[in-house]
This record gives C-alpha cells, sequence and structure tokens, in this order.
C-alpha cells in the first residue's frame, strides 16, 4: 500500500499546460521547474497529488508490445532516476507524450505536474517516485473577506486539491519489470479516458497478490454461477450459498490453497475435479495465471465483495438476503396458485 504520511520530500517540481492537440489547443512548457520555498503550499501540493492514493493497493508496470525499452515515459523516468539534473528536460518530453497522444474530441486541456519524491514508501519499502499528475476540471470559490469593516463576497477560478483528474506514481522499483506504478484516473468509465492509461503511460497489470486474489475471485464466481449450473441440477439458493462460502473463505483466509478451498467450499470429489478442470480452462481463455498457492491480499477482496452477491430476486415482488446457513431456506411448489414459494425459518425478527 501506498502512504501518504511516507511522502515528506517535494524536491522538484515542474508544471507545463498541455491542451487537446486535436482542437489546436497550445503545448505550454515552463522554462524553468517552480521553486518552491512556501512550505504550506509544498503540502497544499502534497495532498493534491498524494491523498487520491491512499492505501492503494493496486499496482501496474510500463511495457511495450515489442520492447518495453520502446515504452517513451519508461525511458523518461528512467533517464530521471539515473541523474536527478535531467528532470526539467524530461519533463518537457512526458509533457509532448501526453500532448502527442491528447487528440480525442472530448479530452480537456489542462496543468501538467511532473514531481520528483527524494523518498517515499510502498508496501514497507522504501523508494525514491516521480509522480506525473494532470488537473483537467476547475472549481468556482466563493472568498468572504473583510473591507473597511465590513464583509465582502468575491470568487475565484481554481483546482480543489481534493480532486485529482489524473495520476500516476512511478516508483524506484523493480526498473527491469517496468517499474512499479500506481494509477489514478477519476474519468476512467469513459471511453476518451483510455488514452491516459493505454496510449500515455502504456501500463499493465502487475503480476502480484493483489491480481492473483482479483482473479482467482472472478474465476471461482464464474465457475458457481456458470459451470456448475451445466453440470448439476442446483437451485438458485445453493449457489448463493457456495458463493458466501467463497466470500468466507477469502475474508477470513491469509493464504489462498487450491486443494484447499475446493475441499473447503465445494467438499464433493465431482465438483472439486470440475473446478479445478475450469481453473485450467480459465488460464488458457483469460491469460491468467492462478497460482496452486499465494497471499490473499485483503484491498483485493475488499474491493471484489460485490461480486458475492447473496441475494434472491423473485420477481419484481422481492429481493431474499441470503447471509447465513443455507438450511434455514426451503423452496417448495404451491399447486393452488401454481407458483414457488421459500419458506424461511427463523428465531426473531427485528
Amino acid at each position: 500500500m501506498i502512504h501518504v504520511s511516507a511522502f515528506q520530500d517535494l524536491a522538484q517540481l515542474a508544471i507545463h499546460k498541455v491542451g487537446n492537440s486535436s482542437q489546436d489547443e497550445p503545448l505550454i512548457c515552463s522554462q524553468v521547474p517552480l521553486d518552491l520555498q512556501d512550505e504550506a503550499i509544498s503540502q497544499l501540493l502534497l495532498t493534491y497529488f498524494i491523498q487520491p492514493f491512499n492505501n492503494n493497493a493496486e499496482y501496474f508496470r510500463f511495457y511495450h508490445e515489442a520492447d518495453l525499452q520502446l515504452n517513451e515515459v519508461f525511458q523518461y523516468c528512467k533517464r530521471i532516476f539515473a541523474d536527478k539534473d535531467n528532470f526539467y528536460e524530461q519533463s518537457v518530453n512526458i509533457a509532448k507524450h501526453l500532448y502527442k497522444h491528447s487528440t480525442h474530441p472530448k479530452i480537456k486541456g489542462g496543468e501538467l505536474y511532473l514531481a520528483y519524491f527524494s523518498k517515499c514508501l510502498t508496501d514497507g519499502e522504501e523508494a525514491e517516485a516521480i509522480g506525473i499528475f494532470k488537473s483537467e476540471n476547475r472549481d468556482t470559490y466563493l472568498k468572504v473577506f473583510l473591507s473597511n469593516d465590513n464583509y465582502q463576497v468575491n470568487y475565484e477560478d481554481g483546482i480543489n486539491i481534493n480532486k485529482l483528474d489524473k495520476g500516476c506514481l512511478i516508483f524506484n522499483i523493480e526498473e527491469e519489470n517496468g517499474y512499479k506504478v500506481s494509477v489514478i484516473d477519476s474519468i476512467s468509465k469513459q471511453n476518451e479516458a483510455v488514452y491516459w492509461k493505454d496510449a500515455f503511460l502504456q501500463v499493465q497489470r502487475r503480476e502480484d497478490n493483489y491480481l492473483q486474489t482479483e482473479t482467482a475471485v472472478n474465476m471461482c464466481k464464474l465457475f458457481i454461477q456458470d459451470k456448475l449450473p451445466n453440470e448439476y441440477e442446483m437451485s438458485r439458493v445453493d449457489q448463493v450459498d457456495l458463493l458466501n462460502k467463497s466470500a468466507t473463505y477469502f475474508k477470513e483466509k491469509e493464504q489462498f490453497q487450491l486443494d484447499d478451498f475446493a475441499q473447503e467450499v465445494l467438499g464433493h470429489p465431482d465438483a472439486i475435479a470440475s473446478f479445478k478442470e475450469y481453473r485450467d480452462h480459465f488460464q488458457q481463455e483469460f491469460r491468467q495465471e492462478i497460482p496452486d498457492e499465494f497471499d490473499i491480499s485483503a484491498p483485493a477482496v475488499k474491493k471484489q465483495q460485490k461480486v458475492f452477491k447473496s441475494v434472491l430476486k423473485l420477481d419484481r415482488n422481492f429481493h431474499i438476503y441470503i447471509h447465513g446457513d443455507r438450511d434455514l431456506i426451503e423452496r417448495g411448489f404451491d399447486e393452488g396458485t401454481n407458483m414457488y414459494y421459500y419458506k424461511l425459518h427463523f428465531q426473531q425478527e427485528t
């Protein structure tokens, strides 16, 4: 995880203005890095840059289809880490590279901040880091002030330091694999936003326990919801029960073990054999490896909680949430109404 409090030294900072090249908006590069002498401003900038990454446990790495060394941002960062005197020159190169990829008509121009941190902490490991941040949206602020014993109101256009639009932290760790990279994109759901991660940065998910946990959770969900019902007669209640058992396993265990999970959650030998076969199929189809054993990432489990939906939707009338003992719910059919029903057993209601 990234710890905000560990970012104490904003050693260098350069600011450039990157417009939308397809709209003929300009690229304006500062002539020199910003001289940071005001401690209060430095702390506000640290809050603006780093706070969105607080406790972020998902990491990426730079890559290129042909050769990692052809990834432009990777090369620019590599030159900065090798010699800090290269910082300003490479900040301009990074701005030019972003400008080249700012072609979608909906991409907003904005300030690009390049920062160098001499020391920070990620997953308990100390390292230097480079930050790339972009502000695209501006807010209007009311300014209330006292003038001649009377209060006046004015407004200013500015940047909300609690709303970073896009950001990237590159840690000087595992250079040979494309560094350890954390990415923020507040509008990633929009199609035009893919330019930040895919075109500009060119990053892909890092092979770590976060990715392994996320992949295993998705695989288990698909197996229970799609594969098992095709092989066995299963009620929706039984499916929910297995999803609940899977959720409990990932929440309570510190390590995923394939045999242990299969025995504890599935139990039946035929279902276990089918599960292991499905794991192999999943790895080939999605090209994602799921090891027999790996440490479970608690942040990944928390983020994936929505995968384990323990709810039965009955027509448009009822939702039944199942969180506990599957034996306390029974399914039947009423011939008088020609409709199905559920019988729930409980001791008290609140």
